[in-house]
């Protein structure tokens, strides 16, 4: 299997001011989503008794949104870079 560790493209981009901000999102976004990546996720036994309602079902929905938004907007990122990496390889026959 190839380790694809080194050659994967990164999914955040660093500000200005040194922060790491995942590609789509805000830098408040970027702490909210890893903020809720972070939080001790539901057992299942609380799943199964009704426990696990409230708020943890709320930071759920709330990690999805983050994270839909994150994953659409990087796939995009991707699809643009990958246009422009093409137009520049000189040894491809585009005729």
């Amino acid at each position: 299997m190839i380790d694809q560790r080194q050659n994967a493209p990164r999914r955040y981009f660093v500000d200005a001011q040194g922060h790491r901000v995942l590609i789509g999102l805000s830098l408040e976004e970027t702490a909210e989503f890893e903020t809720l990546d972070l939080a001790p996720k539901e057992t299942q036994v609380g799943a199964e008794t009704g426990a696990g309602t409230g708020a943890a079902a709320v930071d759920d929905v709330r990690w999805l949104e983050l994270y839909s938004k994150h994953e659409g907007a990087w796939r995009v990122w991707i699809v643009q870079s990958q246009a422009g990496r093409t137009q520049d390889l000189g040894f491809v026959n585009y005729a």
